[in-house]
This record gives C-alpha cells, sequence and structure tokens, in this order.
C-alpha cells in the first residue's frame, strides 16, 4: 500500500428522503466558527464537530463505521438553513476531503439513503472506521506532526499525546506539498518527523485514512520522544537531533 492522493468524496444525487431546499440560509447563531467567517466555513465547521465530536449532544446514533443518515443531520438545529446543495459542495470541494457520502439501500423496500460521515478526527469512539493498518515502512515514507513551537518544552519531555482524540494525526509532508491534503493546520511552525521504522518495529500501530492522513494511538495515547526523528521549526532551526555544540 502506498500513499497516493485519493479519490474525492463519493457525492450521490439527491435522495428522495432529503427533498433539496431552494437555497441555504445565512447560519445561525449555534453554528461552529466566527461570525466572520464565510457561510461554507461555518457549515463545515459545524459538519465536522457533529460528526467527529457531537453526534451524541446533537441526538444523533452514528454507526459503527461513522456514518449517519443524511436525512437526521440536516435537522439538527446547528444546520438549520443548510440546503442539500450546499451540504454536496461542502462534501465534494472540501480542501482537506474531511467527509464522505454516498447512497445506501437502506430505507423502506431497499430505496437509497444518503449517509455521511467524517473521515478520521474523532473524539467519539467509532468501531469500524475505514482505515488501512500500515505494515512496511515504505508505505509511509515521511510521517510527519504539526503543532506549535510554544507547545516543544511540554513535548520534548512528555512526547506526542492524543488528547481529545482517538488518534495523533500526522501528513504524508508539508502543507502545499504534492499529495498533502491533511493532517496538519496551515499556520504550524514546528514539525515533528516520526520515525516510522522504529513505531513498527516495536509493535506501535500505524494507519492511514481515506483522505492521507496517518494516524496513530501510540501506546496509552502517547508517542515517546525516542520516536522522534526530527524536529524542525518553520524558520529551519533543527531541535532534533539536537544542534552540536561548538
Amino acid at each position: 500500500m502506498s500513499l497516493t492522493p485519493p479519490a474525492a468524496s463519493l457525492t450521490a444525487t439527491h435522495s428522495p428522503a432529503v427533498p433539496p431546499s431552494s437555497s441555504s440560509s445565512k447560519p445561525p447563531k449555534t453554528a461552529r466558527g466566527r461570525p466572520t467567517d464565510d457561510p461554507d466555513t461555518r457549515w463545515s465547521k459545524t459538519l465536522s464537530y457533529i460528526l467527529r465530536h457531537g453526534a451524541a449532544k446533537e441526538g444523533l446514533k452514528l454507526r459503527d463505521d461513522g456514518f449517519v443518515r443524511v436525512e437526521e443531520l440536516m435537522k439538527r438545529p446547528k444546520l438549520k438553513g443548510c440546503d442539500m446543495a450546499t451540504l454536496e459542495r461542502i462534501v465534494k470541494d472540501n480542501a482537506k476531503q474531511r467527509f464522505s457520502m454516498r447512497p445506501e439501500p437502506t430505507g423502506e423496500n431497499g430505496t437509497e439513503e444518503l449517509w455521511i460521515r467524517a473521515n478520521q478526527g474523532h473524539s467519539i469512539k467509532v468501531e469500524q472506521l475505514e482505515l488501512k493498518k500500515v505494515e512496511k515502512a515504505e508505505d509511509v515514507p515521511l510521517m510527519v506532526h504539526g503543532t506549535y513551537y510554544r507547545l516543544w518544552p511540554a513535548i520534548e519531555k512528555e512526547g506526542l499525546k492524543v488528547m481529545t482524540r482517538n488518534h495523533i494525526h500526522c501528513a504524508v509532508g508539508l502543507t502545499g506539498e504534492t499529495g498533502v491534503i491533511s493532517g496538519m493546520r496551515a499556520n504550524c511552525d514546528l514539525f515533528i518527523y516520526l520515525d516510522v521504522p522504529k513505531l513498527l518495529a516495536d509493535g506501535i500501530p500505524i494507519y492511514t485514512s481515506t483522505n492521507n492522513v496517518v494516524l496513530t494511538a501510540g501506546v496509552d495515547g502517547v508517542v515517546a520522544p525516542q520516536y522522534f526523528a526530527k524536529v524542525v521549526r518553520k524558520n529551519g532551526d533543527v531541535l532534533v537531533p539536537a544542534p552540536k555544540s561548538a
């Protein structure tokens, strides 16, 4: 398995169970994001929140593979005013390919219904998310976690932690490089390159998601500093290996 840019998320045609409305309204005050964000950004952030973290609070039950009926999702108050055309556009055009949407014959008499999920980034437990286990180091030639230099003193001592998520998220390269869709924020200023052969040799599982993010839970939610192959600041300063004294 080599890491190549994945195909775009499958976007289905309108389901009879979810008729499209004429146009999206302005996102409600309860939608995620800043009031100054454009509407699509706020809708996307709201989708991410519900599908990754807040399904139970929103009264939704995710399947073991992370999918939920679009019909039920669109009834959530935080998505009031979002129409199907907007939802389909967000799924199709999201730069980081955060979502997958597909029809399934789960309706009455086998009629098709639309289902949607977040591809990764969950803090809620998802048992059967479509993650591919990495078996060989050459399948992931680069595994880099983006973070912030202000956090380095703690990371240097304690390692990387999953925090509120199920995995530590890494990319196959730096933002803007070919094939790098997701895995880190664009404003990161510290890059921690992990030693993939050493992780695998020590039995620490590594996975890839459908949108090319590399994931690991480490050991008990931590990747220890001994697995840091290289740590570099955005300005080029190398922190690991430690620079030699003059």
